[in-house]
């Protein structure tokens, strides 16, 4: 207190006149011998993005002074007798500046505190060494699980930097526990509805909380459903290139992850995707979606055929076209289409090449030659969509029994994929999968008059409306029983980008590079495909850093208790701008059900016997 007097004293001296915030100048003096991870790495983020700027001269340096405080994270009530000099006097441990600033109790708190990090990528690495440096689970009853069940690739190496060359190709979740600081457990199995056995009700109840390092939303959803049933804090924190946020929901006070959503992604059209593509991230999403429509839900689609009784009952029910084209994928996967073995496999391939990359855009020609244009409306002479120029199909290059490099590529991804999906065993030997091409038998093909090709999502939705009856009951005549295929099943593939082994990015490069061969788009390496195919901006690591160490910020007051609304902060921010925003966190919505007043948090208990005989 005498120290924080004197630096007053000294202030008014330098400044006389000037209305001073008192209280401020005091928690500056109170402060100047405290070091927070949290904060150096806040900054340290921002600097190092700035420096990246003046080396590359890219994006808006900051022209301006930049304040940042965050005295929100102080004790609530209580200061002046929480953090007396004797609390905060220095140690000689590693936790010196953070116990200047909090005290020695709050540093024995973290110490026992148990969390579980989800995901050990480049937010899960940023994480983890805030939480070392800070010392959460270092304490005697402390603990932090960390679970990712990837595999560390090189591609990692730039922004994780817990892992080194020697590292890639191991799990990630096990690398992670080499970090001395921490009492660390680790796991490679994922969250989710099938670990629920691994992760149960013994296991959340006993954590403090939850810090969330996820990369998609599927499992960010899940994780917080999750800590709502368990009434467990969570840290959300995401980056997408220079942009970053960082969400803490706090039971009973806070509304949770799922109360609020981003608006939809703007989509690329149908039609657009189907008939007309003008650009690689088109070509890109029509392979992404062939391959869900060729190995995934066809196989899903026969499995539900073939244990629930009710399936074409259900999908009769579907709108639009959607239950001619269910249907018919089950009767050709059950039928004409169905493999026997590697060969008719590869002859499958073979097919599906011409029926894409040569039958499809001959019939597109033939509908719209080159250089004609399409008129709508009153007035014929104002083009309102021309459909752009097609490359006529490539009648001087080989034909598949002599195939390209990049016809072969496809027909190996595509034979061995659709031999993946039947539970058959592939063959990786392209010269052995181009010399069974040559036993392939391509019925020709002529464009037939009469084919309708929609050009907009409005004629498709116009289209989907008229319903084939007609087709749909020989459909439904022409599937076989499921009683005629006992055991059978197949094995719907989910799609992997991150195994080159699998040969999904090889399916994914080849289908889209043909396509755009075929409209005369230029085509993307692997790497570039990769990129867009699963829709990934590379994490960087100033990004990172920001938003870790403001998530940690929040984690200060997580764990004292801060039982305030406002005293909690989400955070917004993008560094190339350069932008930062902090906001309270929305409050749970209250519900009355009579005189009853309930949010999200709130729940029956109920007491009794349970089936085997617990209570």
């Amino acid at each position: 207190q005498a120290d924080a007097a004197e630096v007053l004293a000294l202030t008014r001296e330098l400044a006389p006149g000037v209305a001073l915030e008192e209280e401020v100048v005091k928690e500056l003096a109170w402060q100047s011998c405290g070091d927070l991870a949290p904060i150096n790495a806040f900054i340290g983020g921002l600097a190092a993005q700035e420096v990246m700027k003046a080396v590359s001269g890219k994006f808006m340096p900051i022209t301006q002074w930049l304040y940042f405080d965050a005295l929100e994270c102080l004790p609530e009530e209580g200061k002046e007798t929480l953090l007396t000099e004797e609390e905060c006097q220095p140690r000689q441990s590693r936790y010196d500046g953070q116990i200047a600033v909090f005290g020695a109790q709050l540093q024995a708190k973290l110490g026992d505190q148990k969390y579980f990090v989800v995901g050990a990528g480049a937010i899960g690495c940023e994480l983890l060494k805030n939480f070392a440096m800070v010392g959460l689970g270092c304490g005697p009853r402390g603990c932090v699980t960390v679970t990712d069940m990837d595999t560390i690739e090189k591609s990692n190496l730039n922004r994780q930097f817990l892992f080194r060359p020697w590292d890639v190709t191991r799990a990630a979740a096990a690398v992670s526990a080499m970090n001395p600081w921490l009492r660390v457990q680790s796991r490679a199995e994922r969250v989710g509805p099938d670990t629920e056995r691994l992760y149960d009700d013994e296991f959340f109840e006993g954590l403090d909380g939850v810090a969330n390092a996820l990369d998609n939303v599927d499992a960010r959803l899940y994780m917080d459903r999750r800590c709502v049933y368990y009434r467990k804090p969570l840290l959300e924190s995401g980056t997408l290139g220079t942009k970053g946020n960082v969400q803490v929901v706090i039971p009973f006070l806070s509304e949770a992850y799922s109360s609020s959503q981003d608006p939809p992604e703007k989509a690329i059209p149908i039609c657009t995707l189907k008939n007309f593509p003008n650009a690689i991230e088109h070509t890109l999403q029509w392979a992404r979606d062939e391959f869900e429509g060729l190995f995934k839900q066809p196989a899903e689609n026969v499995n539900q055929y073939l244990t629930d009784p009710r399936f074409v009952e259900r999908t009769l029910r579907l709108a639009g076209t959607q239950p001619l084209e269910v249907l018919e994928a089950v009767q050709r996967s059950l039928g004409s289409e169905r493999p026997r073995g590697w060969h008719d496999c590869v002859a499958w391939a073979c097919r599906h090449w011409h029926q894409q990359y040569s039958n499809n855009i001959r019939q597109l020609l033939h509908n719209f030659p080159p250089g004609q244009v399409r008129c709508q409306g009153a007035a014929p002479t104002v083009p309102t969509r021309c459909p752009p120029a097609l490359a006529p199909v490539p009648t001087s290059l080989p034909a598949l029994p002599c195939p390209q490099p990049l016809h072969l590529d496809y027909v190996v991804a595509a034979a061995n994929l659709y031999a993946q999906s039947y539970g058959i065993e592939g063959c990786r030997d392209r010269a052995a999968v181009a010399q069974q091409l040559r036993q392939v038998r391509v019925p020709a093909f002529t464009p037939r008059a009469g084919v309708r090709i929609h050009v907009s999502d409005q004629e498709l939705q116009s289209a989907a409306s008229a319903m084939d009856d007609g087709r749909l009951e020989e459909l439904k005549a022409s599937l076989p029983s499921p009683e005629e295929l006992p055991g059978f099943r197949m094995f719907p593939i989910e799609f992997e980008k991150d195994d080159d082994s699998n040969f999904h990015m090889d399916f994914i490069v080849a289908a889209s590079n043909l396509r755009a061969e075929n409209y005369d788009i230029p085509p993307a390496d692997r790497h570039k495909s990769k990129l867009i195919a699963g829709k990934i901006i590379p994490a960087i690591a100033t990004t990172t850093a920001a938003v870790v160490g403001l998530a940690c910020l929040e984690l200060y007051k997580l764990v004292q208790g801060h039982r305030r609304l406002a005293s909690y902060r989400n955070s917004f921010l993008n560094l190339a701008l350069p932008f930062v925003a902090c906001s309270e966190p929305l409050a749970c919505p209250r519900n009355k059900y009579y005189d009853v007043e309930w949010t999200l948090w709130d729940r029956f208990e109920v007491q009794g016997v349970q089936p085997d005989g617990q209570e």
